[in-house]
């Protein structure tokens, strides 16, 4: 290879994939985005809010780690919501995540947020393997028929694409981050290291 050929960040989706590579490619893309605005940063950081939105980053994060379990847990395979969110008091409401996150410590959120994607990822590999995106998930429409796989990691996308676009504005209002994707070296973190932090 010459010196000067392409080579993709780890976090790019193939250029010329299957179906399958490209549906998981293109949410690993969005969450490694997403990952990349909420980094490095302390609960003001985190806690911030910009205009009369109740949206913050730690919000975010809270509310799609649960959508990660609810989606391939609830959804997908037909169990309850369990491990963390017993744990913290997880309810079947759309705005408890993000009214809840405040609550929580920065090292708390992007434990949360790390495990659901990791127990994610663990899932859909295994599904994918087993039976492909075309597999029926356990929801069902009034009409009795099952959502597949492929609509949940569809669904699942759309869910990043939107609140990556509310992160974009967020991160920028904290500290001036910018761009659309994460320099090509970029490994998360977690946490902004403080006099506190241990």
């Amino acid at each position: 290879m010459s010196e000067t050929a392409w080579v993709s960040p780890w976090w790019e989706p193939p250029l010329a994939g299957s179906d399958v590579e490209h549906l998981v490619g293109a949410l690993d893309r969005l969450r490694t985005t997403f990952r990349y605005k909420v980094d490095e940063l302390d609960a003001d950081g985190l806690n911030t809010r910009i205009g009369a939105s109740s949206i913050t980053l730690g919000g975010l994060m809270k509310h799609l780690a649960a959508n990660e379990d609810y989606l391939f847990d609830v959804k997908f395979q037909g169990k309850p919501m369990s491990g963390p969110w017993l744990e913290n008091g997880w309810r079947d409401d759309n705005d408890w995540e993000f009214n809840s996150a405040v609550d929580n410590t920065p090292a708390e959120l992007y434990a949360l947020w790390d495990g659901a994607v990791a127990r994610s990822r663990a899932t859909l590999t295994a599904a994918i393997a087993d039976g492909g995106l075309d597999q029926p998930a356990d929801i069902t429409w009034p009409d009795g028929r099952h959502a597949s796989l492929r609509r949940l990691v569809c669904d699942l996308i759309e869910e990043y694409g939107r609140h990556t676009g509310h992160a974009d504005l967020i991160r920028e209002a904290v500290d001036g981050r910018v761009g659309e994707d994460p320099p090509r070296d970029w490994k998360p973190v977690g946490p902004k290291r403080t006099a506190t932090t241990t």
